[in-house]
């Protein structure tokens, strides 16, 4: 009789670990852990290589031509972009609804005058092709703060954001 006795503290002490393992999961599952994850980096792969303040004379007057250039791995269906730019913070009215330069012809593109470069001409965006746009004179000055933002027209997914200076 004195060896079943034994036993039973045993087996009560395995149970009570087994419950308190069980209920400090369910404790861990009910709570929410913080994150030690970094926030995810916006994608930049197309650039802002060069801003025009002149005219094709050289007089300084301006101009405000941009030209992006496409420095990702990943061909893009360019009539299904939209752009929208940023001068010092402030969102531009300009209305670039694609970056596909036949279709951009027809549409309304108030502030942005013309759109040209390889990258516009057919169906694709290909890497290292480039596409200029040609925004009313005026609209960037030298040392401005002016980010793009290209998104897929339909989902509004970023597809690339960057940022330089005038």
């Amino acid at each position: 009789m004195k060896n079943d006795q034994a036993v039973s503290p045993v087996i009560g002490v395995i149970l009570m670990v087994v419950l308190v393992i069980l209920l400090a999961a369910l404790l861990l599952l009910s709570i929410q852990l913080p994150s030690f994850e970094f926030p995810p980096k916006d994608p930049s792969f197309i650039e802002i290589r060069r801003f025009y303040h002149e005219d094709e004379k050289g007089r300084l007057n301006y101009d405000s031509r941009v030209t992006l250039y496409h420095n990702g791995t990943e061909e893009l269906d360019n009539s299904k972009l939209k752009a929208e730019f940023y001068c010092n913070g402030k969102k531009l009215a300009a209305v670039i609804d694609t970056m596909n330069g036949h279709e951009f012809i027809t549409t309304h593109h108030q502030g942005v005058q013309t759109m040209g470069g390889l990258g516009c001409t057919g169906i694709t965006w290909s890497p290292g092709e480039k596409i200029i746009i040609d925004f009313s004179d005026g609209t960037f000055h030298p040392r401005d703060q002016v980010r793009v933002d290209i998104f897929m027209k339909t989902s509004g997914v970023l597809v690339s954001r960057y940022t330089c200076n005038a």
